[in-house]
């Protein structure tokens, strides 16, 4: 580790940051403390990306409430670099394959550079000048599980007529990407990936972003004909959908005017209900069950039905005073009863923060893969007693609809 501070500071960086650009080691540039004009600007962090067989960098301008990528050249960057550092911007953070380097400027304008060698970083730069197209592919960066060009995120405003991300979609975008994982690694657990066609439910499906992201990414990524039902209580978004079906001329994908709690299903693989409010998300995780789906996701809203009958020891009652404590409270117990009851119903069960809260404060995943081989469920259910008997529970949803039908 070496310190130094010298008025040639801010070029030393500048030419660590151009040679590890040349020699394929650059990895990411944080400029931060932004200290300019533009009030609502954060910070701005510099990637290196391959556009058309070019290497340049993506600039990612981080606002307040949006984001803003420019993708220049080397140049350009060197200069825009040279008058913001230390002007503009009092922090710099580079990161290489051979070090990392801090720029940083005091109150009185001083330039204090820090630099951490890398162990081996004499072979480096000649082992990773060429870095894999795949490592700064423009399109592996903005997340690859969805291709950006496909028509029906056209066709549904999320990119414009040259296929870029619409700014204020932005959120939708990394929201879709991010629903495309977490399924993909789903159905290759699931074994479903060798079938050669798969039914999918559904249930709130909106404007169908998701929706039609399933269908494309099962018929275009992985080849399987899908049959794609989206289940949705507005009559005015199931035409507008059913619209954007016929303008695309889709086939194995329609929209049906109903709610999860009438809606007969059969024969689903994959049962989606995202936002689901209260007790609908049981509704949606019963039909799942009942239906024998391989794969059931879920991301509740709303958790009224169990709140009212929490009764937790008085030791506890400093904590839930507190309105927001409830109704953490409530959702952590209504959500792990349902993990528990689908574990007791031969799935295995993950609850996980599904997408930041930055895009969406309805953040919550369950998601559960229909199990191989079956195993004895008591431990489970003498889980699901002591817990209701703990917080004096009487009655869960999904428990009476599962008893109901046996």
């Amino acid at each position: 580790m070496s310190v130094t501070s010298t008025p040639e500071e801010t070029q030393y960086f500048l030419d660590q940051y151009q040679q590890a650009f040349n020699n394929g080691s650059f990895q990411r540039l944080v400029l931060s403390k932004y200290q300019g004009d533009d009030i609502d600007l954060k910070r701005i962090t510099v990637r290196p990306v391959l556009i058309k067989n070019s290497q340049i960098l993506s600039f990612l301008y981080e606002y307040q409430t949006n984001h803003i990528t420019k993708n220049i050249t080397l140049d350009e960057s060197l200069s825009l670099l040279s008058h913001w550092l230390g002007a503009d911007f009092k922090n710099a953070h580079l990161l290489s394959q051979a070090a990392e380097i801090q720029l940083r400027f005091s109150k009185k304008g001083k330039a204090l550079l820090n630099e951490h060698r890398i162990a081996n970083d004499q072979a480096q730069p000649e082992a990773s000048a060429e870095l894999p197209d795949s490592q700064l592919s423009h399109n592996r960066e903005k997340n690859r599980f969805v291709k950006q060009d496909r028509p029906y995120l056209a066709a549904l405003g999320v990119t414009d007529a040259k296929a870029q991300i619409i700014p204020a979609m932005s959120r939708k975008w990394k929201q879709i990407n991010r629903f495309i994982e977490v399924l993909s690694k789903a159905i290759e657990n699931t074994g479903l990936s060798d079938q050669q066609e798969i039914h999918i439910a559904d249930f709130g499906s909106g404007k169908a972003y998701l929706t039609f992201a399933v269908h494309d990414y099962l018929n275009d990524t992985l080849a399987i004909k899908p049959q794609v039902t989206g289940v949705e209580l507005r009559q005015g978004l199931v035409d507008l959908c059913n619209q954007t079906v016929a303008k695309l001329s889709l086939e194995g994908i329609k929209f049906e005017q109903g709610d999860v709690q009438h809606f007969a299903a059969q024969n689903i693989n994959i049962m989606i209900a995202l936002h689901a409010c209260d007790t609908a998300t049981d509704y949606a995780i019963n039909m799942g069950i009942r239906s024998n789906a391989d794969i059931i996701m879920c991301s509740p809203c709303c958790h009224k039905q169990i709140r009212p009958q929490l009764k937790s020891p008085s030791v506890l009652a400093p904590l839930l005073q507190h309105g927001i404590h409830l109704g953490q409270e409530a959702e952590m117990v209504t959500d792990g009863l349902r993990a528990l009851l689908l574990e007791a119903n031969g799935y295995d069960t993950q609850v996980f923060e599904f997408i930041s809260l930055e895009h969406t404060n309805k953040n919550k995943m369950i998601l559960a893969q229909k199990r191989q081989h079956p195993r004895d469920n008591s431990a489970i259910l003498t889980q699901i007693s002591e817990l209701k008997g703990f917080y004096g529970i009487k009655v869960h949803c999904l428990e009476e609809l599962l008893n109901a039908a046996g």
